[in-house]
Order: structure tokens, then C-alpha cells, then sequence
């Protein structure tokens, strides 16, 4: 905490999140937006941050807490301006990467924007013991970019801009490193991975990983995001990223202008799809997306369904 800024008092909000599982409250909308909003700041010490973000993990996130939170967290980065032409941004986050299956977050990033689609990916660039998109996407010859004009410049040249989340939004790259502190996740990873970082409404791609995650996300798009901001499609990850299963079909619900409903139906899954690529490392999986996009090899039918999807809400936001 440097000494120019204002300490925050965040016994009270402790007080409130920090009496275990049962005896916890939640604290309201206006309380979580400021509270996060000191976190974001510095303006708690190391002590009362680690208490801060124990209590939330084992009390769990409510949805006016992610609402406050958010509020908060999209206040402290300057959002950026709307891409012209007639299709909306889609916002790919790719925190997770992959252990066991091939990333092909990159693949459905590529198929969008291959069709003009504005794709903003943001993330990790490594993740130890996993493949990030960035990795891929590197290994496929596109750079990371780190400025809001290269992001445009990705946009002309019909590529998905891979925004680093240090330079998206600092202040919270800071909190998702603590990560490496306490050894757990903390709510920082939930919400960047419902960030809507565009000026303009944009078509958000979001995963979740625990079916209580799909409760609280489900009600907060419902009813308590801010309108004007875009629509969202919700799904459970694929190994915690947003692509389609190639394996089966993930069930995807669709939140437009406040109302749910199942745009895709989860399907059984097949025993193994005949042309994915052999091994899951950088290399492997770039080079097979590049096959994939000169159609030398087939692509899974989830991802061109999840494809399709994406290209239609995007002209529609935009109509």
C-alpha cells in the first residue's frame, strides 16, 4: 500500500464475509463495488487482501457481490473504442488453456475473424503445466497485441487480437497473481472472465466451471447486468475454456436484453472426433488449426454450430 493514497477501513466488510460457510452475510452491490474497488487500488494491506479473499472463497460469490465486483473492476481500465464495420466485437476470455485436450479456443477465435468478426481474446500469455491460446496463437505467427491501436490493427488485418491481460487491465492482473501466493483461485478469476472491455455492445463469450457458478452467473446476466452492454453466451468450459466441446456439443445458454434461453442443446458425446490433432503441446495444436482453416482436416461440428452462432448475434448487434 503506498503512502499517497488513502487507506481503506476493511475490518467491517471482514467482519461481514468472514464468519465461515454459515455465518457469513453478503455484503450489497454498493459495499462490493467499494470494497473491490480498494482492492483494485491498494488501498488494503497484504494481511487484510488475504483475509479478503479467503473469506470470499469460502463463503462463495453472490450475485450482487460479482455485480459490485464487476461494477467496480471495468471502472479501473479504460475500455476500449468501437471497432467500425458492420459486426460487433466477440470477447474470447482464455484463462485456463489445457492439460489433457487440444486448446482450439485459437480455432473459433480464427473462424470469427476470418468472417470479419472483430475478436478480442484476453488472458493469460503461460500458465505452468498448461497451453495457453496466447502460446498458440504464437506459435501460429500472431503476436500478442499490447495497445488498443494494435488491437484495431487485427481487427483490419481480419485476426483475433490477443490482449495480455497485464495490459487489458492491470490492476487486476495484480490480483489474479496473488494466485501464486495463496495457492488458490480467487474472484478476480471469475470476473475477468465476464469482463465486457468494449465501449460498445459486444457479444461475450463466458465459461464456468462448478454448476453453482452456472446459478449465480445465470441470475446475475438475468437480471442484474447493465443494459446496453451486449449479449452473453454461457456454457460450461472446455477444460475451463470458451470453445465448444469437440466431443459433444456444450450446452450454451443465450442472455439477450435480460431473457435465457438454451441456444444449444448438450449432446451425447462421440468416442473420439476422427481429425483432432495428435497431443495437445503449441506446436501440435497450431499447426493442426492451420490444416483445419484450409480445410485439409475436419472441423468439429460444435465449433462450426458455436461459430455460426457467434457470427449471427454479432450482425444482429450491430442491425
Amino acid at each position: 500500500m503506498t503512502s499517497d493514497i488513502q487507506a481503506f477501513k476493511a475490518a467491517p466488510f471482514i467482519k461481514e464475509i468472514g464468519r465461515g460457510k454459515k455465518g457469513a452475510r453478503s455484503l450489497s452491490r454498493a459495499d462490493a463495488r467499494q470494497l473491490y474497488a480498494a482492492m483494485l487500488d491498494q488501498r488494503v494491506t497484504e494481511l487484510e487482501l488475504g483475509g479478503i479473499l479467503l473469506a470470499m472463497r469460502i463463503k462463495g460469490e453472490s450475485v450482487d457481490e460479482i455485480a459490485g465486483f464487476l461494477d467496480a473492476a471495468e471502472q479501473s481500465f479504460a475500455l476500449l473504442p468501437a471497432p467500425p464495420g458492420e459486426l460487433a466485437p466477440v470477447v474470447i476470455p482464455s484463462y485456463n488453456g489445457s492439460r489433457q485436450m487440444p486448446n482450439l479456443t485459437p480455432l473459433l477465435a480464427m473462424l470469427l475473424a476470418r468472417e470479419g468478426v472483430p475478436v478480442l481474446m484476453h488472458g493469460v500469455t503461460s500458465d505452468p503445466g498448461r497451453v495457453t491460446s496466447a502460446e498458440i496463437l504464437g506459435a501460429m505467427g500472431i503476436a500478442p497485441a499490447m495497445s488498443a491501436d494494435a488491437v484495431q490493427q487485427s481487427f483490419t488485418r481480419r485476426q483475433p487480437a490477443f490482449l495480455p491481460i497485464e495490459t487489458l487491465a492491470p490492476k487486476m492482473a495484480r490480483l489474479l497473481a496473488v494466485r501464486r501466493v495463496l495457492g488458490v483461485r480467487n474472484s478476480t478469476h471469475t470476473l475477468v472472465k465476464i469482463l465486457q472491455p468494449f465501449e460498445c455492445p459486444a457479444l461475450r463469450l463466458t465459461s464456468y466451471t462448478h454448476p453453482e457458478y452456472l446459478l449465480m452467473l445465470g441470475e446475475y446476466f438475468s437480471t442484474l447486468a447493465p443494459a446496453g452492454r451486449g449479449d452473453v453466451f454461457l456454457m460450461r468450459g472446455t477444460e475451463g475454456e470458451t470453445v465448444a466441446n469437440p466431443k459433444r456439443a456444450n450446452q450454451i445458454d443465450w442472455f439477450h436484453a435480460g431473457e435465457r434461453q438454451v441456444l444449444v442443446e448438450r449432446q451425447a458425446p462421440v468416442e473420439q472426433w476422427p481429425d483432432l490433432p495428435v497431443g495437445s503441446d503449441s506446436a501440435a495444436t497450431a499447426h493442426w488449426i492451420q490444416s483445419a482453416l484450409r480445410g485439409e482436416v475436419l472441423i468439429p461440428d460444435a465449433i462450426l454450430e458455436q461459430t455460426r452462432h457467434c457470427l449471427s448475434v454479432a450482425r444482429a448487434l450491430r442491425a
